[in-house]
């Protein structure tokens, strides 16, 4: 005992187990993310599944139990693997711009924001109904315009769909660069925005009347001017990426700069715009799509990416999610969240997709394609949690 005591063991430096619970994560990730695959599933639902189980989700009840894996993540564990998994879903984001093939892209351009439209304003609609019904007062509250205040802010978490999630499954099913696939795509990155301008609007409307006008307008200035620095700048960056792959082909110091873009378009994007960060790292990925080295860029992405930070991505999902708190009014109102958040999209951006005169199978599957709510719901919900307006 002396021996194992002083000699084989001793007590792990923080760091060191940080990359202890790496390690445990990474493996049941791929393990699960196998099985899952075997049974017909995409991987990523084994990885939010490992998740799930290293986490406290389903072990609230047992005293003293950490999940299947026997391990702890404390505050500082989390943020860091908080920081991996946001790192993780730049780089998927930034190789679905990639891999975008931009004459479609095009193509589809106005049946995405037509299904974008219609996946945000009707789980916005559903998602008031619903909270409205769980307000003190039922819908009696509807004079209280805090209680409208919220019920219209639980509507804005279900807006958003989880490109990150949605890309990948589109990816293993071999299905991201059709047709439907892109309109999925690109519906899911508006409505992201959409989502965000959304809850921008909503905090907003909380305070004066002409305050609020002025604020609503500067988020929509700052998307504009978003999306013009990304395009404007890009097309520079754009050329001088091409005279790299034509002098230097196939170079580490391409996929070096690379890497460096993305996470600076990631970074302009939320500290400076106010969008995701995911959705600057699409914008970059887009910029660089369909030149000589984009195939060996992604490469590196993938390898890079793919090997520790997505993974991380998909269980911090499930790691994070906490049911301690839960009454039983709480689990009822949850269980008619989630329906709802089904329901809305396949509603809205099925029809979306009948509108625009796609069949009923494809119209089903763009509906079914935008279901999926992840970082961005998240990231909406932590933004506006402070904001909770009280009677």
């Amino acid at each position: 005992m002396f021996l194992a005591n002083n000699y084989f063991w001793t007590e792990p430096e923080p760091y060191m187990h940080v990359i202890f619970c790496l390690a445990l994560i990474l493996f049941a990730c791929k393990s699960l993310g196998i099985l899952a695959r075997r049974i017909g599933l995409p991987q990523v639902v084994g990885q939010v599944l490992a998740g799930l189980l290293i986490g406290p989700a389903f072990f609230v009840g047992i005293p003293e139990f950490n999940g299947l894996l026997g391990i702890s993540l404390g505050s500082e564990e989390m943020d860091i693997l908080h920081v991996f998994s946001q790192i993780g879903v730049i780089f998927i984001l930034f190789s679905s711009g990639l891999d975008t093939n931009l004459k479609e892209m095009k193509k589809v351009g106005v049946v995405a924001t037509i299904v974008a439209c219609a996946g945000v304003l009707v789980p916005l609609a559903l998602g008031f109904v619903i909270a409205m019904c769980f307000m003190p007062n039922g819908f009696s509250d509807i004079t209280n315009s805090n209680a409208v205040f919220n019920a219209i802010f639980v509507g804005a978490i279900l807006t958003a769909t989880s490109v990150g999630i949605t890309v990948e499954t589109l990816r293993e099913l071999g299905k991201l660069n059709s047709r439907v696939g892109t309109i999925i795509l690109g519906a899911a990155i508006i409505d992201d925005v959409l989502g965000i301008l959304v809850l921008s609007v909503v905090t907003s409307l909380h305070g004066s009347t002409g305050g609020a006008n002025i604020l609503i307008c500067l988020t929509f200035i700052k998307v504009i001017l978003f999306f013009v620095f990304a395009v404007g700048v890009g097309l520079i960056i754009r050329y001088i990426f091409k005279w790299l792959g034509k002098h230097y082909p196939h170079h580490r110091r391409t996929g070096i700069y690379a890497t460096a873009l993305c996470l600076i378009y990631s970074f302009l994007a939320e500290q400076m715009f106010g969008i995701a960060a995911i959705t600057g790292a699409y914008m970059a990925g887009l910029m660089l799509s369909g030149i000589d080295d984009t195939e060996y860029i992604n490469k590196k992405i993938i390898t890079s990416g793919y090997l520790i930070f997505s993974p991380i991505f998909f269980a911090y999902i499930g790691i994070s999610a906490d049911f301690s708190q839960f009454h039983p009014i709480d689990l009822v109102f949850a269980l008619c969240f989630v329906l709802i958040g089904i329901v809305g999209k396949i509603i809205g951006c099925g029809l979306a997709g009948k509108a625009t005169k796609h069949n009923l199978r494809n119209s089903y599957i763009i509906g079914f394609g935008m279901i999926a709510r992840g970082e961005v719901a998240l990231a909406v919900y932590a933004a506006g949690k402070s904001l909770i307006w009280t009677n």
